[in-house]
């Protein structure tokens, strides 16, 4: 904020403590490293929708990692042991901003992922299992990855670009949208499948089976849609803290919201603290597994 935008604005800028954001960036970096060891060494969690489960706490554990850096960074700068504006500080802090938005980008692809596995496990799962195979899950996943990657470095090389800056915008608001309407489809489609459910005769054993597989798969895909509700909670506060930048700049009634930034940044690494807790409290398998490895340090167990 330059001195001319501050003068106009009556708004002054609210400040978070250091040792909060550090305090936020640990535990959410435990807890993620946590979801994802769990799902690698526990067999039973080994099936494309835990995968991607396990790619979207792994990249929350680069988001977690990155800022819990960068708030170690501000705090050697505070004392000066780095410069501000230092060639080598400069560059580590580019490599943080393309880490994060590496995050950012494939925490979207990990949800769109887990998004079309759920509807193709509810409404395709006679075929489930021949369409989603690991090595088409592995595949996906690389390409996840590697797509990230590559459009992080470049989101971060040309960020000074107002294009850059409104395709990033643009991205975040179309998925949002692709992953709302498929939710959306999917459970207006559930709700005419369970209808048809209730109306066959029953038939003992055999439809108590369709009954506890499908509302399963219900529960399933509405613990996802509670994590990308989370998701959009934290993320939106920030995306339209980059489109007032660009819409706004000088505007004192913009830099009022602006001046709220800390705590949209807060917002952003809560959805890293948050998610883990969604996992523990929906899912038993998981549960059964951290509890498993927190309380015993025998791990043949899940071998």
């Amino acid at each position: 904020m330059n001195a001319t935008t501050a003068n106009q604005s009556d708004c002054p800028e609210v400040k978070v403590p250091v040792p909060f954001f550090f305090t936020i960036g640990v535990v959410s970096l435990a807890e993620n490293l946590l979801v994802v060891v769990a799902v690698i060494r526990n067999r039973n969690l080994h099936s494309p929708m835990y995968c991607f489960i396990c790619s979207l706490a792994a990249f929350n554990t680069i988001a977690s990692l990155t800022k819990t850096w960068e708030t170690l960074m501000i705090v050697f700068t505070n004392v000066g042991q780095l410069e501000k504006k230092g060639s080598s500080e400069m560059n580590l802090d580019d490599v943080m901003d393309s880490l994060l938005c590496m995050s950012f980008v494939g925490s979207i692809f990990s949800f769109l992922a887990i998004a079309v596995d759920r509807y193709i496990t509810i409404f395709h799962a006679l075929r489930y299992h021949n369409i989603m195979t690991m090595q088409r899950t592995r595949i996906i996943l690389g390409v996840i990855w590697i797509t990230c990657g590559v459009s992080a470095v470049l989101m971060v090389r040309f960020f000074a670009s107002k294009f850059i800056m409104i395709c990033f915008v643009v991205f975040f608001v179309v998925s949002l949208a692709i992953i709302c309407f498929l939710y959306f489809y999917m459970f207006m489609l559930a709700r005419i499948h369970a209808r048809k459910i209730a109306a066959l005769p029953t038939s003992g054993r055999g439809n108590c089976r369709r009954q506890r597989w499908w509302g399963s798969s219900i529960r399933g895909a509405l613990t996802l849609t509670i994590l990308f509700g989370v998701f959009v909670v934290c993320w939106t506060p920030f995306f339209l803290h980059l489109i007032i930048i660009m819409v706004c700049p000088m505007n004192p009634y913009c830099e009022c919201y602006r001046s709220l930034f800390q705590l949209h940044v807060v917002l952003l690494m809560s959805h890293a603290l948050i998610d883990p807790a969604i996992y523990a409290f929906r899912s038993a398998e998981l549960r059964h597994t951290f509890r498993r490895m927190l309380l015993c340090s025998d791990w043949k167990w899940c071998s």
